[in-house]
């Protein structure tokens, strides 16, 4: 009887009786057919020892095998394309970074693609038209397209941004600010919404008092650059802007902290849309899973950190790479994603004045914290951080 194989680009022949086969097999031939059919070695002569012809099939037998795994494995590692798309380019996208440049996305089946998208509106119709499946935006933004009727929930944060409002060095206290500008990024934005918050704490009424200015610039090192140039005379940065403005040898004032006024912010939530957390649970845990390790990379592996901050954001400053370090991935980040209840409420509430149907509604109603629980309750956090 002929048994023939093919594999590769050569031809083999061999005849051998292998003796545990069935007697009815008798002489088994062992060909591989390739682009020379007229290149053969010389048909062996006489029988070769059960032994050899044995050895020879359990050789042929593993690389079947062998070969089987290797494509089962194949299979196994397809990964699920997501694309998850950023509204600023800021010290709290560390964990985003790190995941998609140490290969954490892949680890966790996904192939996931960062897009930045400068506008937390803009991204919204993003997921809303399927263009991106994940948003890292404002909660603000997210909330705001959930009150229009768009299937928008969020599912994790990257934490609040630690605002501080500074002012042109000429004006000293927050009363110098009476009929002054400030500057915000957009209408409706996260910093819009913080300063509608912070200024009536500080004894100043928006439209009154002072003038908002929407800028229409998300990045607000580049806000700070229009207040040096006389444009603005005040707006939200964050310590790392004023380190950045100090070693140029500008000057500046501090007038307040937003969080430590009691102005919680949603600088960077996670949103998707309601349909893809019911279609793809495991994706979206997949991502978490990521965007985790990410964060705990960055918070034990300090140069991991410093090196994403050097390629993303172009800082070579080491005292300025050091505060992001302190300031975002060991402060603002939280080292478990769920998103700050309190937070989404301030939004809810800021909103409503724009949309009446959001009087009264509660945070857990744009919240769905259903995978970061899952994983809670099949140890991911413990196992990732040992406690």
């Amino acid at each position: 009887m002929f048994f023939e194989n093919r594999i590769g680009g050569g031809r083999y022949h061999s005849r051998c009786n292998i003796g545990f086969l069935p007697p009815r097999w008798g002489k088994v031939r062992i060909g591989v057919r390739g682009r020379h059919p007229h290149l053969r070695p010389p048909p062996s002569r006489g029988r070769r020892s059960d032994r050899s012809c044995t050895i020879e099939f359990l050789l042929l037998l593993m690389f079947f095998l062998v070969m089987s795994a290797r494509n089962v494995e194949a299979q196994d590692k397809k990964l699920d394309s997501f694309t998850i798309s950023y509204a600023s380019v800021s010290g709290t996208r560390a964990p985003l970074w790190i995941a998609k440049d140490l290969g954490l996305f892949e680890k966790y089946g996904l192939d996931g693609n960062l897009v930045y998208i400068a506008s937390g509106v803009t991204s919204v119709n993003a997921l809303l038209g399927g263009s991106v499946d994940i948003i890292a935006a404002s909660g603000s933004s997210a909330v705001g397209a959930a009150a229009r009727g768009a299937p928008i929930v969020i599912i994790a944060s990257l934490g609040h941004i630690a605002y501080k409002l500074i002012a042109h060095p000429t004006i000293t206290t927050v009363q110098g600010l009476k009929g002054k500008i400030i500057g915000s990024s957009r209408i409706g934005a996260g910093t819009d919404f913080a300063l509608q918050r912070l200024l009536p704490k500080l004894g100043l009424i928006p439209g009154k008092d002072v003038t908002l200015l929407a800028t229409g610039i998300s990045e607000s090192d580049r806000r700070l650059l229009m207040l040096m140039q006389g444009k603005i005379d005040a707006t939200l940065g964050t310590d790392d802007n004023l380190l950045q403005l100090a070693s140029k040898g500008m000057k500046f004032s501090v007038l307040a902290d937003v969080y430590e006024a009691g102005v919680y912010t949603t600088g960077s939530d996670i949103a998707t849309s309601r349909q893809l957390v019911k279609q793809k649970p495991r994706q979206l845990k997949a991502f978490i899973m990521a965007l985790t390790e990410g964060t705990y990379i960055g918070r034990t592996q300090k140069e991991q950190a410093l090196r994403v901050y050097r390629k993303y954001l172009k800082v070579e400053d080491p005292k300025l790479l050091d505060s992001m370090h302190k300031n975002y991935l060991l402060g603002s980040i939280p080292a478990r994603p769920f998103p700050k209840e309190e937070a989404i409420q301030n939004d809810i509430e800021d909103l409503s004045q724009t949309y009446a149907h959001l009087k009264g509604r509660k945070a857990a109603e744009f919240l769905d914290t259903s995978l970061l629980k899952s994983l809670e309750e099949e140890g991911f956090f413990k196992k990732l951080y040992g406690k």
